[in-house]
């Protein structure tokens, strides 16, 4: 019989053991995220992978917030985070530190998720405004954009979904045998 395992027999590290533990190098750039649930789910998702940071940009609301803690389920003591007003000078301020930045968006010349090869670590994902999508400026000096290929009528998905799959996509090529 296939049983659901409990809390208890999963045995999940503690916050403090999270915070010591080896991140995935991959930062996440919130940009103008306007939903809170999607802030919050962003930060569950970072908080089940390991992600190194969150960077929350822009009018991105920012924790401690009811309507965010209601998707990260305490996420947010976990994850490191940190605010930047601009998202451009987040990005900038990031190249400097060799990262590698990567908006998630659909472009004349993107790549598409399955195709995209990492080369180097750490790297940076940038989502953008759910109506907007990413600033063409951050597009502009970003060393590439990452397309998740869509086969439907609509043109995007939700924030939270699109980031779970490209970091669920990114994570198994950075950590192979996971």
């Amino acid at each position: 019989m296939n049983t659901k395992l409990s809390m208890d027999s999963l045995n999940r590290i503690s916050i403090q053991e999270f915070k010591q533990s080896e991140k995935t190098p991959i930062t996440i750039i919130l940009d103008n995220i306007r939903s809170m649930n999607n802030i919050g789910s962003v930060f569950r998702t970072s908080d089940a992978f390991r992600i190194e940071k969150i960077w929350l940009c822009g009018i991105t609301a920012t924790p401690p917030h009811r309507e965010i803690n209601k998707t990260a389920l305490g996420a947010t003591d976990s994850v490191e985070w940190e605010y930047c007003s601009s998202c451009i000078q987040c990005v900038n301020n990031l190249k400097e530190k060799n990262y590698k930045i990567y908006s998630i968006e659909q472009t004349t010349d993107s790549i598409m998720l399955e195709d995209f090869q990492i080369k180097q670590t750490p790297i940076a994902i940038v989502f953008g405004n759910e109506v907007d999508g990413v600033e063409q400026e951050v597009i502009n000096v970003s060393d590439g954009v990452i397309e998740i290929p869509q086969f439907g009528t609509k043109h995007s998905l939700n924030i939270s979904v699109s980031c779970g799959i490209v970091v669920w996509e990114l994570f198994k090529k950075i950590q192979p045998k996971y």
